[in-house]
This record gives structure tokens, C-alpha cells and sequence, in this order.
């Protein structure tokens, strides 16, 4: 296990790097978030843009008209690299019928069944061939029982995956046939069928959500690589990807609902309550003891025993009370009483820590607009010092650092807990490991602490001496802090989460840079290199066969 516990002048002197680099940081004009280009906004404008992408990615490699690689896609959930593995692994063939794909090249699809009339397999009655439909997988139906269907499976709300009506024919109806002989009848069905199919790109890829903005911004994100990811939508709300609430790094998703249920729900008073009251025997309401004598009387008017719980009369001495003798030890009930004690301080330990850590990154959100002032009072001056962009990266890392160390409060109480990983550790090596993140999280807190205080001072009033002073004082405390808290994550990544076996927990990896901002899509992916590597497979594996 690697050892964490490294000193100060270690870390102070292992970072020069990490110094230059903060100080060419550049200065964000939104407060503690990055750009990159990872991940994407997508606006209602943008959503068609989006969608078409990847339909044309398929498209162009199958051959394929847009509603067979719209249905492909739905069923493989927009992600395309997966079809694409699919269809070199096991061949076309095997991949349509997954998906519902039925392409018959004798079929014409675009006209009307040639006989003058027919009988309707469904409604049994004969009908004009005009009026009859016959879809890829060859079945046909008269317009009125293919209309009828069609309207039933949109406002079941299946719109995105509407099967042939045919007995077990698992054929995906197309939806340029649906959208025509719904819209005859109900065009605003039509319309709802249309908007389904267009915000399938989000709701059946995992690789793009709607931002849980409330009220609700109109935007989605899209991430390239992981979904297990921190980012920030173009309306200013920063959420955890995977799970939607709010950023928890280094909290796992799991962790971070269970802890925010726990703060939320009853069970804590329940406990205080299991500590300090014991129910009365006849009405079974609470009560707590409010003086020495343990003879105590209910609001009810029933006496009973403080020691034992039993029901009791009223006459007793300092030393006995009249026919009740309650000398015999009861194990379960002392063990039970002291296992509520006990959960309820460990976790008024963790959880008025986390509190601190939360209130404090609340009072430090607050010193931005007075940094700004103050900075504008020094670029005011008369002076040879011009840059102070390390005053506004400083703060940056004192955010990034101080959210970190809020959120690895409640991650500890998990994982040092039996909640969650009692079977993962033996005693022995919980208490190695749990002193070993201790030691980088009361590291990582100490130079916070001294990081904040610094900000704190009435710094446009300094002589320039002291502000060189200072902004040494700042980059160095920025530098540790960052390398302190990349130590703890390495920690939680490697020596506490990757060596679970019974249970899998991932967190959103540390960005020195914070949260990262998504940017809006304004033009295709850059595939084209990676689409033609695996248009090349596939035609290797279909043997160049053209759809």
C-alpha cells in the first residue's frame, strides 16, 4: 500500500511544475470551472444537429435509410461505437434482428399493394389496395387497423419503438409511414410522435442528459469518454453527470444519496430518542427522565422503572420500589442502547464537519465580489506590479479544494462504517487504512485553513513588499493544496475503492482546473479517421455486402 503520509516540505518542494503552472493559469470569467472540449451543450436549436451526427455515421456505413439507423441506434442506445463492435462481431444479420431491422430488398415499400382489393389480416374486411400499407417486414394491413395501432403505442408512450402488429413479428414499423397516416387523423399525434423520436437522442443515451436546472434551462450535456464526471451547463449549474444531484467528488453516487437521505429523513432524532427516552409500558409514548429518582410516571399517569422499562406502583424507597425487584442484567437491550449512542455521535462527528466545511465554502463564495474590489483598488495604483491573476486563481483553488474536503466527509463515514463495506476489510486493516486518509484529509485541511485566512486580509492596502510577500505565500499554499488533494483521491481511487471485491463504487476524478464548463455544439464530431478504421472492419466482416 503506498504510504500518503508525506510531509509538508515534501510536497513544498516536489511541485515547481505545478507552480509555474498556476501562475500562467488562465483567469476564468466564471469562477472556479474550466473549459474543455469533453463535453457539449446541446440546445433545443441544437438537438436535431446532434441526432443527425450519428444517424449519418450509420447511415453512411450501412447504407441504410434514416429510420432503420434511427432504429438501430434507439435500440443500442445512441452508442454508436457499440454498434459498430456489434456488427464486426457478429455481423449484420445478427445485429438487425437484435434491433427490430427488417430489410427485404424484393419489398417496395413506397407503393401500394398492387391487387385491386384485399382482405385486412386484422379487421378481416376487404379493402381497396390503395387503402392498404405493407411495411418492411412484408405484412400487410389496411391504413384504418395501422393507424388505429399506431395511435395506441403514442400515447402508451411508445413512440420510439412501435412493432409490427403481425403475431410475433418483432419488425420495427417505419416511422415515415407512421408520422403520414397518423397525421391524417390526429396531426397533433403526430407531432408528439415527432418530438419522441427527437428527444430519444437524450432519453435513451447514456451519454447525454437534460441539466436538472430547476426551472429547467432547456439544455442537455453530452460527454465524449466517462459519464462518471463533474460539469457545468451554460445556464451556471454544476451536477454530477451519472446521478444528477449535485457535484459530490469525492463521494461515490451511492454514498452521496444515502448520506443525503440520511441528513434529510427522521432517523437521527429517531435515534436521540432511542438514547435518551424509553417508552412507557401502557400508552408507549417516550419519556425522558428528568430528575435522579428512577422511578418515573408517564404523562398517562403510569409509574414504572427507569432501570428495567416494567410497569411499577408508586410506593418505593431510596433504595426500592414496592414489588418490583429489576437486579437482572438484560444484554440485548443495554447493546442496543449503546450501538444508537454510539451511531448517533459518529455521525454528529462527520456530519458537523461536513456542515463546517459547507457553511465555510458559503461565507468564501461570498468573498468574490470583494476580491474583485480589491484587486480593481490595486490595479488602480501606481505600481509596478500589474498581474494579479494569482489572486483570482488562488481563490479559484480554495473553492475547488474546500468543496473537496466538505464532501470527504461523508465519504468517510461510509467507508470507514458498516453500512456499506463491512465484509470488505477486517478490523485491523479498516483502522490502517482509515488513519492513512486521516492523515491526507487533516493535511489537505490545515493548508485550506491557511489559504482562506490569507484572503482575509486587507490586501489593496498592502505596500508592495508585502504583496510579493503574499503572492508568494498564495501560490505556494495553491500548489500544496492541489497536490494534497490529488494525494487524496489517488488514495480513495487506489488503496480504498480499487481494492473492493464485493462492491463497485466510481468517483468523478479530480480536475485541478475545477468542474469543467460545457460549450455549445456548433459542429460535427471529428470521426472521420475513426469511422473509416471501422467502416473497414465491417466491410471485412460483412465481405463488402451494400444494405
Amino acid at each position: 500500500m503506498e504510504d500518503y503520509g508525506s510531509s509538508e516540505e515534501d510536497i513544498y518542494s516536489s511541485d515547481q511544475e505545478s507552480y509555474d503552472g498556476l501562475e500562467n493559469e488562465e483567469a476564468d470569467s466564471q469562477w472556479g470551472s474550466s473549459t474543455g472540449n469533453s463535453c457539449k451543450v446541446i440546445t433545443r436549436e441544437s438537438l436535431l444537429v446532434a441526432q443527425r451526427e450519428d444517424l449519418r455515421r450509420v447511415m453512411d456505413l450501412l447504407s441504410l435509410r434514416e429510420h432503420h439507423a434511427r432504429t438501430l441506434l434507439i435500440h443500442y442506445r445512441w452508442d454508436v461505437e457499440r454498434l459498430f463492435a456489434i456488427l464486426v462481431e457478429k455481423g449484420k444479420t445478427c445485429l438487425f434482428a437484435e434491433a427490430g431491422v427488417t430489410i427485404l430488398e424484393e419489398v417496395d415499400v413506397d407503393s401500394s399493394v398492387s391487387s385491386s382489393t384485399m382482405m385486412c389480416g386484422i379487421c378481416m374486411e376487404e379493402v381497396a389496395g390503395s387503402e392498404v400499407t405493407k411495411m418492411d417486414c412484408g405484412h400487410c394491413f389496411c391504413n384504418d387497423c395501422w393507424t388505429e395501432h399506431f395511435i395506441v403505442k403514442i400515447k402508451e408512450g411508445q413512440s420510439k419503438r412501435i412493432r409490427c402488429m403481425a403475431h410475433k413479428c418483432f419488425a420495427i414499423c417505419d416511422e415515415a409511414v407512421i408520422r403520414k397516416l397518423v397525421s391524417k387523423r390526429h396531426p397533433d399525434l403526430a407531432e408528439k410522435f415527432d418530438r419522441f423520436l427527437l428527444e430519444s437522442y437524450i432519453e435513451d443515451n447514456k451519454m447525454v442528459k437534460w441539466c436538472p436546472s430547476i426551472p429547467h434551462c432547456g439544455n442537455a450535456i453530452r460527454v465524449e469518454t466517462d459519464e462518471f464526471c463533474e460539469v457545468e451547463c451554460s445556464c451556471g449549474l454544476q451536477f454530477c453527470f451519472s446521478c444528477l444531484s449535485e457535484a459530490h467528488s469525492p463521494c461515490s453516487c451511492w454514498m452521496w444519496e444515502l448520506w443525503t437521505k440520511k441528513c434529510r429523513d427522521e432517523s437521527e432524532t429517531v435515534n436521540w430518542i432511542t438514547v435518551h427516552t424509553k417508552p412507557c409500558p401502557k400508552c408507549h409514548k417516550p419519556v425522558e427522565k428528568n430528575g435522579g429518582c428512577n422511578l418515573v410516571s408517564c404523562i398517562c399517569g403510569q409509574a414504572f422503572c427507569w432501570l428495567c422499562g416494567g410497569a411499577t406502583g408508586r410506593d418505593h424507597t431510596w433504595s426500592s420500589i414496592a414489588g418490583h425487584s429489576c437486579g437482572r442484567y438484560k444484554e440485548d437491550q443495554e447493546k442496543k442502547s449503546e450501538r444508537a449512542k454510539r451511531d448517533l455521535y459518529r455521525y454528529m462527528h462527520y456530519h458537523n464537519r461536513y456542515k463546517a466545511h459547507t457553511d465555510s465554502f458559503t461565507q468564501e463564495s461570498r468573498l468574490r465580489e470583494t476580491i474583485k474590489e480589491k484587486v480593481a483598488n490595486l490595479e488602480s495604483r501606481d505600481s509596478r506590479l500589474r498581474d494579479f491573476s494569482w489572486v483570482t486563481n488562488g481563490l479559484y483553488r480554495l473553492f475547488r479544494s474546500r468543496r473537496a474536503l466538505s464532501f470527504s466527509y461523508p465519504f468517510a463515514f461510509y467507508m470507514f462504517g458498516d453500512d456499506l463495506f463491512k465484509d470488505e476489510m477486517t478490523n485491523e486493516e479498516k483502522e490502517i487504512k482509515q488513519h492513512l486518509f486521516e492523515d491526507q484529509q487533516q493535511q489537505l485541511e490545515a493548508n485550506v485553513e491557511k489559504l482562506s485566512k490569507v484572503f482575509e486580509d486587507p490586501f489593496d492596502g498592502f505596500e508592495e513588499t508585502e504583496i510579493m510577500d503574499m503572492r508568494m505565500q498564495v501560490l505556494n499554499l495553491s500548489v500544496v493544496t492541489d497536490t494534497l488533494c490529488k494525494k487524496m483521491y489517488e488514495c480513495i481511487e487506489t488503496d480504498l475503492l480499487g481494492a473492493l471485491q464485493f462492491s463497485s463504487h466510481n468517483i468523478a476524478p479530480y480536475q485541478s482546473k475545477g468542474i469543467e464548463r460545457a460549450t455549445e455544439l456548433n459542429g460535427g464530431r471529428n470521426t472521420k479517421a475513426n469511422n473509416n478504421i471501422t467502416c473497414q472492419k465491417a466491410h471485412d466482416q460483412t465481405n463488402g455486402c451494400t444494405l
